[in-house]
């Protein structure tokens, strides 16, 4: 399945019913008051951020989500039923905008529910008139329309740690080895070729999300290979963890390497630019001693925490899982206290 994570929609709710005007006609009683009913509400088009989903291809496929209208009033004070709204699953990130890119909706957690187009309101019908001075009104109300427009839907991953790196640094490798992932491993670069996730089990029973995007190359913020219109997928981590080939493959130092990437994340923009990143220097089980440490010479020039490992053999991976769960329990810890009301001191 293609992966989408940009759909454009047309959206259009249902209209309201209109209100009866009616009245009552029965035997022996010739002068039967107002009986009309109601018209039902249009339908709504509604989303639900669900789990189960991850890319945005039934959208994509759909272009167009049309609501039914309300059914009109009738006699004998029958209201018209609602028109059946539609609920679409969406994956949990799905971000709504409006046609200028104004947001409307961030559905970040399972369960969250937003109204795209809200069903017009059904009309009353001439029994909702009738008062003592006018005992037969004769009138009744229309539907109102339903809302309508298009509407852009743009989806970031929700996941703890963002896993990125120059193509075959061992992303796919490491989140195997870590995760409930299966993702596609082979000698030759660009094997990912769309966002992945993958769930992580520690041992006290709670874990967290890593998500790898397609690996990056030099311009990538710039429009060039696969890893930039990924990127956003890695927005919302806590932590970015910078894979680096340590036994340089391709014919770049890990300096380099680790100068491309971080060229890249300046060139996306602040937002990823200042996350928390840790260096993990791969494939250490292919390096001599004297390689190894010219490796990590180059890695602590950066002033950021250094990890030795080998995805394939798993040297190091213990140690590297313990540090990140304990970054994502403290960013976790930063954002329940920043959702806390701020105390207010009463005392005189």
């Amino acid at each position: 399945m293609r992966f989408i994570d940009e759909v454009k929609i047309e959206v259009r709710a249902g209209n309201g019913g209109a209100g009866c005007t009616s009245f009552r006609r029965e035997k022996y009683i010739p002068k039967g008051g107002p009986d009309g009913g109601d018209g039902g509400r249009g339908g709504h088009v509604e989303f639900v951020a669900s789990g189960s989903k991850n890319t945005l291809q039934e959208l994509y496929l759909r272009k167009r989500l049309i609501a039914k209208n309300g059914q009109s009033g009738m006699g004998s004070d029958c209201h018209g039923k609602y028109g059946d709204d539609i609920i679409m699953e969406v994956p949990i990130g799905t971000m709504v905008r409006d046609e200028d890119g104004h947001l409307l909706a961030d559905l970040s957690e399972q369960g969250a529910r937003y109204i795209l187009a809200r069903g017009g309101e059904g009309g009353l019908g001439n029994a909702r008139f009738a008062t003592s001075t006018n005992r037969a009104p004769r009138y009744s109300q229309s539907g109102t329309e339903g809302e309508q427009g298009i509407r852009h839907l743009e989806l970031k991953l929700m996941a703890d740690v963002g896993l990125l790196g120059l193509p075959n640094a061992g992303k796919s490798t490491l989140l195997a080895r870590i995760s409930n992932a299966r993702p596609k491993i082979a000698d030759y670069p660009f094997t990912t070729l769309k966002p992945k996730l993958g769930q992580v089990f520690m041992d006290d029973g709670d874990g967290f999300v890593v998500a790898d995007i397609p690996g990056l190359i030099e311009g990538a913020h710039e429009g060039r290979g696969l890893g930039d219109r990924f990127l956003r997928h890695i927005e919302r981590t806590a932590v970015l963890l910078h894979l680096v080939d340590s036994c340089c493959e391709d014919g770049k130092t890990v300096a380099e390497q680790i100068d491309e990437i971080e060229t890249e994340l300046k060139g996306y923009g602040e937002t990823l630019w200042n996350k928390p990143r840790l260096l993990v220097l791969n494939k250490a089980d292919a390096l001599l001693d004297d390689e190894k440490e010219i490796a990590l010479a180059a890695a602590h020039k950066k002033d950021l925490p250094v990890f030795v490992i080998s995805a394939v053999s798993g040297d190091g991976v213990t140690m590297l899982l313990h540090k990140i769960y304990e970054r994502v329990l403290d960013m976790r810890q930063q954002a329940l206290q920043a959702s806390k009301p701020e105390d207010i001191d009463t005392a005189s």
